[in-house]
């Protein structure tokens, strides 16, 4: 008999195959608006805010949280 090459559909779908859970998205979305937020208000209040005293070290803070947002942009299915 030849082997066929069709799916069968009710074999188990693989773990790299499943969908990312649900919260999944809003939670990279929220990561990415989080990062800019930071880096916006860092801007906006001329240096002072978002952490005062650490400085210029608030935008690698807000482009650290975003770029976590954007890694998870690669697993999301």
């Amino acid at each position: 008999m030849a082997r066929s090459d069709e799916v069968d559909p009710e074999a188990p779908r693989r773990d790299a195959d499943a969908p990312n859970p649900v919260w999944f998205k809003p939670l990279m979305v929220g990561f990415m608006l989080l990062g800019l937020v930071w880096v916006l208000v860092f801007y906006i209040s001329g240096g002072n805010l978002p952490i005062p005293g650490i400085a210029a070290w608030n935008l690698a803070i807000g482009f650290g949280i975003a770029l976590i947002g954007f890694l998870m942009t690669t697993r999301w299915r």
